[in-house]
């Protein structure tokens, strides 16, 4: 069990975060949020890879600063920014990452093999990291993460630059992976979490805006989504006016969506086909 206790990062006088609390278990836990929300700050906090200001992350009741390598050991994270040493083939760089966890050859043999098939680079494995594509460099640290089965899982950004199929192919082994650890998965891709996020943390500003199931956030707002139907140069002209708003084309024309706490001149209120991301464009405003 991992739990954050008023959870607090500040630079100078800048609050990055703000006294966060919550407790993970296992399951996969959905991080939502607008850039500088703090997203990537609480993940470089749990890794203990920058300095809190105030509070304490602990795992299974003791400070993670107590544990040290101990805690380490059980964490396995994919950072946004990609680091790797550009000679390695994808298979030697995941033997190397493994040898520095200390485990056993036969083990980092055995698992290597296994997440790459896992990520799709099997028949990538023997070629340089340097030669590598963007979206591949991204599943090679998701393979990397995975090494040694830790019992909790960080994932920031996983899927950016996959293709649709890989997407739910990861997708749908994050969802095994939570049956039996803590998977934390920040993303902007609201459908990578919408149908396998146990909870999701929508943070806003540094402070949780909102939490609860994907279906519990969703009937929160069931109320506040409007729509209006006109033209394309109608439709492109009211979201100047309203800002965050979603165009689609329908057989009626082109459709404004909107979320707000009050009913706009002229649209009218939708309760059909409401999802997670309508959630996110609503308290991405700053709303609480």
């Amino acid at each position: 069990m991992l739990e954050l206790k008023n959870l607090t990062k500040k630079y100078g006088d800048n609050t990055v975060l703000d006294n966060i609390n919550f407790v993970f278990d296992k399951g996969v836990y959905g991080l939502l949020g607008a850039n500088g929300a703090g997203k990537s700050t609480l993940m470089n906090l749990i890794t203990d890879n920058i300095k809190r200001t105030d509070g304490e992350v602990l795992y299974n009741g003791t400070d993670i600063l107590s544990l040290g390598a101990k805690f380490r050991k059980n964490v396995g994270y994919t950072p946004q920014l990609q680091g790797m040493y550009e000679d390695f083939t994808a298979r030697a760089f995941l033997h190397y990452i493994g040898s520095l966890k200390g485990m056993k050859h036969k083990e980092i043999k055995a698992q290597t093999e296994e997440f790459l098939d896992v990520v799709g680079l099997k028949k990538a494995a023997h070629k340089r990291l340097g030669s590598f594509s963007g979206g591949m460099r991204q599943r090679v640290l998701i393979a990397v993460a995975m090494l040694d089965r830790p019992e909790i899982l960080i994932l920031d950004e996983p899927t950016a630059g996959l293709d649709p199929e890989e997407r739910i192919r990861l997708r749908n082994y994050i969802a095994d992976m939570g049956r039996e650890r803590t998977v934390i998965l920040a993303t902007h891709v609201v459908s990578d979490i919408e149908s396998i996020a146990h909870s999701v943390i929508m943070l806003c500003k540094g402070k949780p805006a909102a939490v609860g199931t994907p279906s519990q956030l969703i009937s929160g707002i069931r109320e506040k989504v409007y729509e209006i139907c006109g033209t394309y140069d109608e439709i492109n002209t009211l979201k100047k006016d309203y800002g965050k708003g979603q165009i689609y084309q329908t057989e009626k024309g082109y459709v404004l969506r909107i979320v707000a706490d009050e009913k706009p001149c002229g649209f009218q209120n939708t309760s059909g086909n409401i999802t997670l991301e309508d959630v996110y464009l609503y308290y991405a405003e700053g709303r609480t």
